[in-house]
């Protein structure tokens, strides 16, 4: 399975691209952050969003994307903004027929580091720890997407487990 992971936002949006193989190993494929022109206007950065997916699915060819619901802060703006980042992600999947997996910040730091209150700096350990790198993955919103990722191979393996059709030493 390869997941395409997302950490949206308008400035920059992470994302980890992670395959899992049939015997369990999950390995990390290629991160990176879509930056877009900050003097330009919110459609033209959305579109750069897009455009910067596409190159990506285009290239890994995903089974699904991943990505980094949206949570309540107290700044609605922020809110709003990551919500118009959001969209682009969920229309760029929709355009090559890709199912999205939703998950909350929390839910992406359980299933990383083993509790939902996670710092980021745990996020970025235990990316680093799980997929045997050598460095965390830089840019931070590079790791976000990374984790994102993760959190689907993890979770998906986690209800497989529970129904019993997978097996602790792999794929049955």
């Amino acid at each position: 399975m390869k997941v395409l992971g997302v950490d949206p936002g308008t400035a920059a949006t992470g994302y980890g691209v992670v395959v899992r193989k049939d015997g369990g190993a999950v390995s990390l494929v290629e991160c990176g952050v879509i930056r877009t022109s900050a003097g330009e206007e919110l459609p033209v950065r959305l579109r750069e969003i897009r455009d910067g997916l596409a190159e990506v699915m285009e290239r890994h060819r995903p089974d699904v994307v991943a990505v980094e619901s949206i949570f309540y802060g107290k700044n609605v703006r922020s809110t709003v903004m990551l919500g118009h980042a959001r969209g682009v992600v969920l229309l760029a999947a929709a355009e090559r027929g890709l199912g999205v997996a939703d998950y909350t910040p929390s839910e992406i730091k359980n299933a990383v580091v083993g509790t939902g209150r996670g710092t980021k700096e745990q996020v970025q350990f235990m990316v680093k720890q799980l997929l045997r790198l050598k460095e965390v993955p830089k840019p931070a919103d590079a790791a976000d997407g990374v984790a994102v990722a993760l959190c689907h191979v993890n979770t998906g393996r986690m209800a497989a487990l529970a129904k019993g059709r997978v097996m602790a030493g792999g794929d049955r």
